[in-house]
């Protein structure tokens, strides 16, 4: 992709009928995309599959590229939402209990739809602006789960650090499960393992993994 193709929608939607319409483009991207893949989802198919001229999609995006930068900060926005939810409900649970809910949580968006989440994340262009959004995404995370962590007084000397670890490793080692496996293991086994590795990370007594 050229350094000087643009990358960002080309308009904001203001009113209801106008985020509707990006919604709708945004959904068929989505469905395009899984379908055909990446290179033959193009901007014709998913103006079609959203119902939309061509014209009316230009008008809020320039090019594929810019509908797959939007596509994924809406997927990992998503994502934010979820896990920020869990976080704040988390108080009554162990800490052992917060990471298995934890790592279901991210392994659970990764297997929704792992095609597209293949295409956003390996196989599209990765212009700054999707790098910037993933960043923002863990350091959300990251410090949401920092402060739980603080709250818990557990005898680690550096929450963030360990937060900022605990959040890069479950999402890679999740991305990898989900779109290639680890040694034949199911999705149940595979919680059950990382759980393992993050509870022992932090110190924390060794989960009941039933």
């Amino acid at each position: 992709m050229s350094p000087s193709r643009p990358t960002s929608a080309r308009k904001r939607p203001s009113q209801a009928r106008s985020q509707v319409t990006v919604e709708a483009i945004l959904d068929a991207a989505a469905q395009v995309f899984e379908a055909r893949g990446y290179a033959a989802g193009t901007t014709n198919r998913i103006a079609a599959r959203a119902g939309v001229s061509i014209g009316s999609l230009y008008e809020y995006f320039p090019n594929k590229d810019a509908i797959v930068v939007a596509l994924a900060e809406r997927e990992l926005e998503r994502e934010r939402e979820e896990i920020l939810e869990l976080l704040q409900g988390s108080a009554r649970d162990s800490l052992a209990g917060l990471l298995r809910r934890f790592v279901e949580t991210v392994v659970g968006f990764h297997t929704r739809s792992p095609a597209l989440h293949r295409i956003l994340f390996e196989e599209a262009q990765h212009p700054p602006e999707t790098h910037a959004c993933v960043l923002r995404f863990e350091e959300t995370l990251a410090h949401a789960l920092a402060d739980d962590l603080r709250r818990r007084r557990l005898r680690i000397p550096d929450a963030d650090l360990a937060a900022h670890l605990i959040v890069q490793t479950t999402e890679s080692l999740a991305h990898r499960f989900v779109l290639r496996g680890i040694h034949e293991l199911d999705q149940v086994a595979f919680v059950d393992e990382v759980t393992r590795l993050l509870a022992r990370y932090l110190g924390a007594r060794r989960p009941s993994l039933g």
